[in-house]
């Protein structure tokens, strides 16, 4: 049975970010590396698990990104744009507890 997959592209500042989310354990990939050693500061990581905790979502979902351009700040939240956009695709609910506004900018 295959999963299904969400895709959201996340942009801030100059970094781009293609991020693919499927129901799961919680597992952050970025750049083929655990989002630990990626984004050593916590604070970075908080900020970018930012959409899952609004929703209620934390640790239902895996997360596979690829981030380019930018630095670190950028990175995340671009990171956190793209959560945010599969995470609307992915759960129907979700456009009514996001503050659209900061989290996706639509």
């Amino acid at each position: 049975m295959a999963t299904e997959q969400y895709y959201g592209t996340g942009r801030r500042k100059s970094s781009t970010a293609r991020v693919f989310v499927t129901k799961g354990s919680g597992q952050i990939t970025i750049n083929n590396l655990p989002v630990e050693k990626y984004f050593p500061i916590e604070t970075t990581r908080n900020e970018m698990t930012q959409p899952f905790k609004i929703t209620n979502t934390m640790g239902s979902y895996d997360v596979r990104a690829t981030v380019v351009g930018g630095g670190i700040s950028g990175q995340a939240g671009a990171v956190r744009h793209g959560i945010t956009r599969a995470l609307v695709m992915a759960v129907s609910y979700t456009h009514l507890t996001l503050p659209t506004k900061v989290l996706v900018g639509w």
